[in-house]
Parts: C-alpha cells; sequence; structure tokens
C-alpha cells in the first residue's frame, strides 16, 4: 500500500476517536486530572469559603464565636481545592445570574435563590438569621 494511504485510513480513525470521545464527555475525563461528579447542589443554606482565605476566616470567626451553626443549619463547602465544589458554587453562582467563574469567596447561597458576596454581608446575613442585633 501506498504510505499516504495509510496515513489518511490513521489519520481518519484518529480523527473518528477524537469525535466520539469529546461527544461522550471522555476526553474530558481524560484532560482533566480527575473524574468529573455531576453537579448536585445541597439543600439549604450554603457557606462557600476557601483554605487560606482571610475574608472567609473573618466569617468563620464570627460564626464560631456567636455559636452560629447552634442556630442557623448550613453547609460549608471548600473550593480553592476542591474542583467539585467549585463547580458547585459556580451554579449557584449562576443561579443568581453572577457569571460563575469570576465568583470570589466568601459566597453564601441562601438556598432559596439569593446570593451574598463578601465577609460583611455574610455576617449580616448570619446575624438576621440567628437573630443577632
Amino acid at each position: 500500500m501506498d504510505k499516504a494511504i495509510i496515513f489518511t485510513i490513521i489519520g481518519v480513525v484518529v480523527l473518528g476517536l477524537l469525535f466520539f470521545g469529546a461527544q461522550n464527555g471522555f476526553l474530558t475525563k481524560i484532560f482533566s486530572g480527575s473524574p468529573i461528579a455531576e453537579v448536585v447542589m445541597p439543600e439549604g443554606i450554603i457557606l462557600f469559603y476557601g483554605e487560606g482565605c482571610p475574608h472567609c476566616k473573618v466569617v468563620d470567626d464570627f460564626i464560631t464565636e456567636n455559636k452560629i451553626e447552634d442556630k442557623v443549619k448550613f453547609s460549608r463547602l471548600e473550593v480553592w481545592y476542591n474542583r467539585n465544589n467549585q463547580l458547585i458554587l459556580e451554579k449557584a453562582a449562576e443561579t443568581c445570574g453572577i457569571k460563575g467563574d469570576t465568583v470570589g469567596v466568601p459566597f453564601l447561597y441562601d438556598g432559596a435563590g439569593k446570593c451574598i458576596i463578601g465577609d460583611v454581608d455574610a455576617i449580616n446575613f448570619f446575624k438576621n438569621e440567628a437573630g443577632i442585633q
């Protein structure tokens, strides 16, 4: 066989495999470095934070000092080192009309479609929910 025909056949097969892999999400899984889990939004209030974030620490200190976890039920999701939690943050932000890949932390999602960004507003939210003046 002619070398051109062999290279053409190999090229068509490779392109076919790439097309098939792209259509089925296979390539995304290979090149992302880890399997992509389905993004499932937890119910209720979610506090998104980043490990080492100084503004997140301000919120965390307020929560601890005022025993907010005894008064308000909420989930915490770390987003700087957890890709699946990043995807959940993006999904929450998008429900509020915020471009998900540009939002920072602390970020609070109230479970009913309201998004709160920043330490001051997150603390005020928790004060209100806990009945603190």
